[in-house]
């Protein structure tokens, strides 16, 4: 089983309402990175957002309407990702992910990556950039880079059309990167047929709008540009490691016609769900990178974890899942302005809660021996200091006893 570690850099407010100014958020996380450097963490993977989610509360039609503050601060993950390569030794660094639709989109975000790796280069570090990759979960943080509906059509097609945008700024970014020379005239065209829409009544308001029942709507590339090829060009492509953000099957077997691609996984994901991932992904894992194994597929999971040396087990464990009750209630109050007590119970049921014995209980009963973890520790939780000592009781203390009862570490 291999330890990865998620840095949220959520500027939310905590259970007691407590939101940290920008600086000290950042603070935070250099200081939860060292930590996690130092403890043998593999990964640390930030996430990314674009734009304030709170401004776009006054939006016409917001996404998010009830979120509070911020819902990260790192919107240049390339930046952050040498600062945090400069402050650590072993840990390597990945973003859980970057929008290739925003910030300029797939050529920019492309030209982006190169340069970080050509500076990883420069620097002598022979670490990998984990570059996970997605839509982006919200769409207003791309809208002001034009992925827009354009007409009457496109309206209606949306969001099935969003996501054939999503493969076409795919193919892009990763030809880029491999360091093709590119036009939009060699990049896929997009159609829509049935197959694309979740019902029939979807599909057919699309052919109404278009005027005709063709089988197949074909609809106009959203990048139109001449032969480019990005500079830098001669990194080390073996420093770069590309995890895709789509649960969408079509697009997992897509972007590895193109290049090793692996996918992100969340472990409140059906186990029906991830065994038939691992299956696809066998079979459609570009050959340049290898065998598909299963830490390929890196599975979030949030992390209550109570080792606070002046409680004893049983006092431990329910306060674990109190302050897991209070994060995991705030965070459903911010994305939907209610706390559904079924939805904050279903949560908690996928999460790690507990004491070290229960937690490492846990791991062993819901993960894969040669699972790879995503462990999420800052969760609604600005108490760094206190998320230290937690990252500490999983690395020193739960991991080993995970080992111990699968009767010594996999490889």
């Amino acid at each position: 089983m291999k330890h990865d570690i998620f840095f949220s850099i959520s500027q939310t407010p905590d259970a007691d309402g407590h939101i940290p100014d920008e600086q000290t958020m950042l603070r935070n996380y250099f200081q939860q990175l060292e930590t996690a450097d130092e403890l043998g963490f593999g990964v640390g993977w930030l996430a990314q957002a674009h734009l304030s989610t709170e401004t776009q509360k006054s939006n016409k039609h917001p996404v998010v309407p009830h979120w509070q503050g911020e819902v990260g601060l790192c919107t240049d993950f390339p930046q952050l990702a040498m600062e945090s390569f400069r402050r650590t030794k072993d840990i390597e660094i990945g973003s859980a992910v970057v929008s290739i639709l925003a910030s300029g989109g797939p050529i920019a975000q492309a030209e982006r990556i190169a340069n970080t790796l050509q500076l990883l280069a420069v620097n002598e570090d022979k670490r990998k950039l984990h570059v996970g990759f997605s839509a982006g979960r919200f769409e207003f943080m791309a809208r002001p880079y034009g992925i827009v509906p354009r007409t009457p059509l496109e309206e209606a097609a949306w969001p099935a059309l969003r996501s054939q945008i999503f493969l076409e700024a795919s193919e892009i970014f990763l030809r880029l990167l491999r360091g093709d020379t590119v036009s939009s005239e060699t990049v896929r065209k997009t159609t829509l047929t049935r197959k694309n829409f979740k019902n029939d009544e979807d599909w057919e308001r699309v052919q109404q709008t278009n005027g005709s029942d063709d089988d197949e709507i074909g609809f106009e590339r959203r990048y139109l540009f001449e032969d480019i090829r990005i500079v830098p060009n001669t990194f080390n492509r073996d420093q770069l490691v590309l995890v895709a953000g789509t649960h969408d099957p079509d697009a997992q077997v897509f972007v590895n016609s193109i290049l090793p691609v692996r996918v992100f996984n969340l472990s409140i994901t059906q186990p029906e769900v991830i065994e038939a991932t691992h299956e696809r992904m066998r079979a459609c894992f570009h050959p340049d990178g290898g065998d598909w194994m299963r830490s390929d597929m890196p599975r979030t999971s949030f992390v209550f974890l109570n080792d606070e040396p002046h409680l004893d087990m049983e006092q431990q464990r329910a306060e674990a899942h109190r302050e897991a009750e209070q994060a995991l209630g705030a965070y459903w109050n911010a994305l939907e302005g209610t706390i559904d007590p079924s939805k904050v119970q279903n949560a908690a049921q996928n999460a790690l809660i507990g004491n070290v014995e229960d937690v490492a209980q846990q791991l062993v009963a819901r993960f894969h021996p040669k699972d790879r973890i995503m462990a999420w520790f800052d969760f609604f939780n600005h108490d760094s200091d206190r998320v230290c000592r937690n990252m500490r009781a999983y690395m020193q203390k739960v991991v080993p006893r995970v080992e111990e009862l699968l009767g010594g570490d996999l490889p």
